[in-house]
């Protein structure tokens, strides 16, 4: 532990969902506010705080690994854990020696029970803009994830989130805007030129609060933009039968990117009945024209699940007929994990790992040509790209950044000091491996950029 004029020294880490992350940031924050110094990966830590994962079997051993790996790495320093591995009882108090477990449900107190229940000192404060958290963790990245609410009231049969998450929980409208205008001021570790309204079930977003304490996710992204001056916002993971038609219309302000994730699971319409899915592909199929014919450019991407317990190779090859007509810019791919304590693991059928895996590498190649098709429409195409980083390839040195509607860009003309910006660059070709668009600089844009054209 730290003398008494140190400042006592926090790692945290995470494995997992845009949610995971959403909380680790707001520990970061309020651990700061405490006068501890957010110690980077490698450097010495008195704490350490894993947010852990188990969405999937594999992300429990990673889970399970890491928390090793830590205590090797700092055996004098005290471990806090919470998310859903602990909540699911994955992960024990005796593992790795954890100090203090906090369930999800606690989760958003976690800073406060740690200093009570380890008695953390009261530590001096440190200079904000030395330690690992300046600029969100100084990760190379330029947008902070804002939790809204946790937790979801629908039961698909495959998902062990909704166990570990529990109910439906949202977050006053007050706090999210006052959290967003903090990463997005000009104050120590702010200047965030992008945020991502993230949860479990973002849609459901205010059911559970009184309608005078919380709007419902069109309210929300509403009071973001007329009370913030962050350039842009984007939104996590949101199921499709949460969206309205009226939705559609709040993209006609250039801030709200056009881009949405909207998971669909399967492209046959049995296994998403047996998977407990409220949507059912023809109404997918009008939701994402809908998005299409009202936004321009307007891209959307998914997560497929291959082999589901019963799924029939007509089935799957409904699903590759459904995926590939759709024409996705991006696909998120999962061979079905059995989790223990859903339904979908107790189901006849299951199909065997061989083929779930043929499956998976299927829908992977199919995805590679569809998001390869996608980034070839937009060449010769002028777009605000956010640089969020610096890289390189064989070609040489890029500036790493994202459009508006979420396309990878390398930029090998930047200037220096891109990183943080958002720049207008003309998009030239795909890149030899067909997963980012090359461009150059059309104009240096200066400053912080505010609602860039689309």
């Amino acid at each position: 532990m730290p003398t008494d004029s140190a400042p006592l020294r926090v790692q945290l880490q995470t494995l997992g969902c845009r949610l995971n992350e959403a909380e680790l940031e707001g520990w970061a924050r309020q651990f700061r506010h405490r006068g501890c110094r957010i110690a980077g990966t490698g450097e010495p830590a008195d704490l350490l705080v894993v947010n852990t994962c188990a969405v999937t079997a594999e992300a429990v051993r990673k889970s399970r690994k890491l928390l090793r790996r830590l205590r090797r790495e700092h055996p004098g320093a005290r471990l806090v854990v919470s998310g859903c591995a602990v909540s699911l009882d994955a992960i024990e108090p005796g593992h790795a020696e954890i100090d203090l477990v906090v369930e999800n449900a606690d989760k958003d107190r976690l800073v406060d029970i740690a200093a009570q229940a380890l008695a953390l000192p009261e530590p001096a404060s440190p200079d904000p803009a030395a330690d690992a958290a300046e600029a969100l963790f100084a990760r190379g990245r330029q947008r902070a994830f804002v939790k809204v609410q946790d937790g979801c009231r629908y039961q698909c049969s495959f998902c062990i989130t909704t166990v570990a998450r529990g109910a439906e929980r949202s977050r006053p409208l007050g706090d999210i805007l006052a959290e967003i205008n903090a990463v997005a001021g000009d104050g120590p570790g702010s200047g965030v030129q992008e945020i991502i309204l993230t949860g479990v079930q973002l849609g459901g977003y205010g059911r559970d609060l009184p309608q005078r304490q919380a709007p419902d996710l069109a309210g929300l992204i509403g009071a973001v933009l007329r009370e913030t001056d962050v350039a842009r916002i984007r939104l996590g993971s949101v199921e499709p039968w949460d969206l309205a038609d009226a939705f559609w219309r709040l993209f006609e302000d250039p801030r709200l990117m056009p881009h949405l994730h909207l998971p669909l699971q399967s492209g046959a319409d049995t296994v998403l009945k047996r998977m407990a899915r409220r949507c059912r592909t023809e109404e997918f199929r009008r939701l994402v024209d809908a998005a299409r014919s009202a936004i321009p450019d307007f891209n959307v991407s998914t997560d497929v699940i291959a082999g589901f317990p019963g799924e029939t190779e007509a089935e799957w090859r409904q699903t590759m007929d459904f995926v590939a007509a759709v024409g996705f810019g991006q696909l998120h791919i999962f061979p079905y994990s059995p989790r223990t304590g859903t339904r979908a693991a107790d189901l006849p059928e299951q199909v065997p790992e061989p083929v779930k895996r043929a499956r998976a590498r299927a829908l992977h190649e199919l995805g590679t040509a569809l998001k390869a098709e996608f980034l070839g429409t937009h060449v010769g195409r002028t777009r605000p790209v956010l640089i969020e980083g610096e890289n390189g390839d064989d070609a040489g040195a890029y500036a790493a950044g994202f459009t508006p509607n979420y396309l990878p860009v390398r930029l090998r003309d930047a200037p220096a000091g891109a990183v943080g910006r958002i720049l207008q660059t003309q998009l030239l070709a795909p890149t030899r491996d067909k997963t980012a668009l090359e461009a150059r600089m059309e104009h240096h844009s200066a400053g912080r950029a505010q609602g860039p054209p689309q």
